[in-house]
């Protein structure tokens, strides 16, 4: 079984990537063929810092290295170093109807949250899907707000095979109970587009100020609290071990929680959750040459496998003279 998925290098990774599909891509390494990236050509809907991008990127191969992806058990890569990809993706989009993208819920949310639109965002969804089709993958890990491309991934996969004959596999989602939503700071999904994470990667400081900012109600500490509808309780219950959990979900539901006593409780859990992560991914940054050559050598086997889809996609449009 092929599982792929990737992330992008868009700013500080948070607990909501990790949450959100990281954990289970690095679970995913016992249970078949891993191909994991850095989707750097994605990220150039929202970032177009030169230097920012290039950092990111580095930064983002070493933090997947650092929280348990192995080189050596995967296949890493940076989307950008196969530019092949691209030829597959325009490739895709003069068989995509406008009206699949135009039903896509995470470009209507993006706009109606203030970000300038763009072709590239709109044309997201194909990118995303030659990249899935590109590497024949069977199973992607996504989170649920994410599912609907795959859809529209497999959507196009099928008009495809439909029109030239099989060529592509029909992926299939991995949605686990562990890859919900993570809320944010402010209540909606954590996400960098909305400036309300908890990024991994950052001093406790700062850490503790990010964590101070959830945003609770001004329910009195005496009364009862509904868990299910406070962030708070959302990303505590993450961090956790069971008998802290019960306890304070006992506080909840029967009066007695302070909101500034489990923030601080938080605060500690996840740096310490981390603490290993945080060691392993500064020996690594201390060697950017060295990480480079794992992504060279990710690129290169990765190249190997897509090569093959492409000379057949070349062969079913004619392209080959």
């Amino acid at each position: 079984m092929r599982i792929l998925s990737g992330i992008q290098p868009s700013g500080q990774l948070h607990i909501g990537n990790y949450f959100g599909m990281m954990q289970a891509m690095i679970n995913s390494q016992d249970q078949g063929e891993l191909f994991a990236f850095i989707v750097n050509l994605h990220a150039l809907t929202s970032v177009h810092d030169r230097e920012r991008l290039s950092r990111d990127t580095l930064n983002a191969a070493a933090d997947f290295i650092a929280l348990g992806l192995d080189p050596e058990r995967c296949v890493l890569w940076v989307q950008g170093d196969l530019p092949e990809v691209c030829e597959l993706a325009w490739a895709l989009s003069t068989l995509t109807p406008m009206g699949l993208l135009e039903r896509c819920h995470s470009y209507k949310d993006k706009i109606a949250k203030g970000i300038a639109p763009n072709h590239g965002l709109f044309a997201y969804p194909v990118l995303m899907a030659a990249d899935i089709l590109f590497f024949q993958a069977d199973r992607v890990p996504v989170g649920r707000d994410q599912k609907q491309h795959l859809e529209v991934a497999r959507d196009i996969a099928i008009k495809f095979n439909n029109t030239f004959g099989e060529t592509f596999t029909l992926p299939e989602p991995i949605i686990s109970d562990d890859m919900a939503v993570i809320p944010g700071l402010d209540g909606q999904k954590m996400s960098k587009s909305y400036g309300n994470t908890i990024p991994i990667f950052i001093d406790k400081k700062e850490m503790k100020k990010r964590v101070m900012a959830i945003k609770t109600d001004s329910t009195p500490v005496e009364e009862a609290k509904d868990p299910d509808k406070c962030n708070l309780f959302q990303i505590y219950r993450l961090f956790a071990p069971a008998d802290r959990l019960a306890a304070t979900l006992d506080l909840y539901e029967n009066g007695g929680a302070m909101y500034g006593k489990i923030k601080l409780e938080l605060l500690d859990l996840i740096w310490d959750y981390f603490a290993a992560a945080r060691v392993r991914r500064e020996e690594l940054l201390a060697d950017p040459e060295g990480l480079r050559a794992i992504l060279a050598r990710g690129a290169e086997k990765a190249r190997a496998v897509a090569a093959t889809t492409l000379g057949r996609v070349r062969d079913s449009l004619g392209l080959r003279y």
